[in-house]
């Protein structure tokens, strides 16, 4: 009986999944998370007041930057040719929250969930670290694949009942 976790091998050991035989797709994911945080610390944010500059701006360099150094933090994912990182954040006044949505495409043999996810915590990460004197109470909650295509298994799309 065989394992339905692809990164090990038959003897249970740890491996990279060979792609080698998969075909050249257009892969895409799109993740997203949260980060909520105190109403003051929120309104620097909004009002492009924290002291460190931009965060919004920042963040969203640095989720791309995430996207692309995916394979270097994660043990066994491929290194992948991404082809676009596209990310978004949406303030949250009335719940003090900052949400992050990251969308990763490439032409390859394997996917880009990983990536995506890794786009959005690197993000919020960057605005807990730019916000943190002010609030080191946030936050980050409720990262989660959105959807993927491309592939042999097609189209997936969360189920956010």
């Amino acid at each position: 009986m065989t394992s339905p976790l692809t990164h090990f091998d038959a003897a249970g050991q740890a491996h990279m999944v060979d792609v080698a035989a998969k075909d050249v797709t257009h892969r895409v994911a799109r993740a997203t998370g949260s980060i909520r945080m105190q109403p003051a610390t929120f309104a620097l944010i909004a009002g492009g007041q924290a002291k460190k500059g931009d965060v919004i701006g920042i963040a969203r360099i640095a989720a791309i930057q995430g996207a692309k150094r995916t394979a270097d933090l994660v043990p066994l994912c491929h290194p992948l040719p991404i082809t676009r990182v596209a990310v978004d954040f949406d303030l949250d006044e009335a719940g003090s929250t900052v949400h992050c949505t990251a969308q990763v495409e490439t032409l390859g043999r394997t996917g880009v969930e990983m990536e995506a996810l890794c786009a959005v915590q690197v993000g919020l990460l960057t605005v807990y670290d730019m916000c943190k004197a002010a609030d080191r109470g946030m936050v980050i909650s409720d990262v989660q694949l959105l959807e993927k295509q491309g592939g042999k298994s097609g189209h997936w799309v969360a189920d956010r009942g």
